[in-house]
């Protein structure tokens, strides 16, 4: 039996030893997935057990990055990739503006009273109402203005009348006359109250300015103090645009720039001008500039608290360019997509500087000649994500941070 064992043995030995060997397991470097459900990964062909469809192969070791971004040639069909390549271009920085129009403060004149009194009378109780130069304003009952006017009337009396030559009466007749003027009588007021020697109770006054009646504060009735405001005129054939700006956009103002100004109330028109004053104080709420451009208002259409939107067309330069629509921003960072072979597709961070008529400058992160997708990028950031479980600009962010 002990012998029996020992030759079996050695003939297994022998059998095994003759028998060919199985051929160790290849390791491929080709994997299958679904166009259409690239989460899908098998090491042999077959069918995408979501849909259906049947599994295409990818190289493994084609020089991706974890970072790349690999798709079929149906997801770029079905995506619309579309590409263009980086160059130079002519660019202006074209800068958009919210604004308000306003008064032009220099033009605009405040009425007040040159004398205590009563007003018995207001000629334009609206405001709104136009005034010219020289229209009636109100009638004032003045005691101190009547006592001036009978002293006036004397001293042309007395001027007439008495020859002392140790009195100069010519010169007193004067000084009640510029009384009178000081208080606010006119010229004509004046000489027709020397023509007549009669003095009215009441005082007309007349407008000094024209313009429309922005601001009313006086009524009939009303005791004025001197000095007191009666109302405010305002010169409209001019008004101001006041822009907001960031300051985070302030360096990029040219104030040498041609303003244009659009109202959304006229479609279609607009209206040039010139920046004329920047406002040195911010707002430390808003971090808000104000900028003020003067428009003419020829036509009288423009009123004060207008929205308006302004364009700063700045200088011009030959710059590298690509279509806004190409980067992908947010408050931190912007970041378009580079194809780095076929079908691949890495995301990159750019700075970005000036844009005009779609096309946006590209300060640093490409180079003349790269191949960017500019239809279908925000597709691409959505299958990073849904890939990755994480958006490409997070990382990009916390790395500028």
């Amino acid at each position: 039996m002990k012998y029996f064992l020992i030759v079996m043995a050695v003939l297994f030995a022998a059998s095994c030893k003759n028998s060919p060997r199985q051929p160790a397991a290849v390791k491929t470097d080709t994997y299958y997935t679904c166009s259409m459900h690239p989460q899908v990964m098998q090491e042999g062909p077959g069918q995408c057990p979501i849909c259906g469809m049947e599994l295409i192969p990818v190289n493994k070791t084609s020089g991706h990055t974890e970072e790349d971004l690999v798709l079929s040639p149906r997801q770029v069909q079905l995506g619309n990739i579309q590409l263009d390549t980086v160059g130079m271009s002519d660019i202006g920085d074209k800068m958009m503006l919210t604004a308000t129009l306003n008064v032009d403060e220099t033009r605009s004149a405040s009425v007040n009273a040159r004398i205590a009194g009563r007003i018995e009378r207001l000629y334009h109780k609206n405001t709104g109402e136009y005034l010219r130069k020289g229209d009636r304003l109100y009638d004032l009952y003045s005691e101190a203005l009547n006592t001036a006017k009978q002293e006036y009337i004397l001293a042309l009396e007395r001027e007439k009348t008495l020859d002392n030559p140790l009195i100069d009466l010519r010169q007193l007749t004067e000084s009640a006359r510029n009384k009178l003027l000081l208080w606010g009588m006119s010229e004509a007021q004046v000489e027709e109250l020397a023509r007549t020697k009669k003095a009215s109770t009441l005082t007309t006054f007349y407008s000094p300015a024209e313009g429309y009646i922005t601001e009313l504060q006086g009524h009939d009735g009303d005791y004025l103090a001197e000095g007191a405001p009666i109302l405010r005129l305002a010169d409209l054939s001019v008004v101001w645009a006041e822009a907001q700006v960031y300051t985070s956009r302030l360096p990029a103002l040219d104030r040498n720039a041609t303003a244009v100004v659009r109202l959304p109330d006229f479609p279609g028109k607009e209206w040039t001008g010139h920046i004329q004053f920047v406002n040195p104080e911010i707002n430390p709420d808003t971090r808000i500039n104000l900028v003020r451009i003067e428009v003419q208002n020829k036509e009288g259409i423009l009123r004060p608290g207008m929205p308006a939107y302004v364009t700063l067309a700045n200088h011009r330069g030959h710059l590298l360019t690509l279509p806004g629509e190409a980067v992908i921003r947010n408050e931190n960072s912007s970041v378009v997509w580079v194809q780095t072979a076929h079908n691949t597709f890495r995301s990159v961070m750019v700075d970005t500087g000036r844009e005009e008529d779609g096309r946006l400058e590209i300060r640093s992160g490409l180079k003349e000649g790269d191949i960017v997708v500019i239809s279908g990028a925000y597709l691409l950031n959505s299958e990073y994500i849904f890939r990755h479980g994480a958006s490409p600009m997070a990382g990009m962010d916390m790395k500028k941070m």
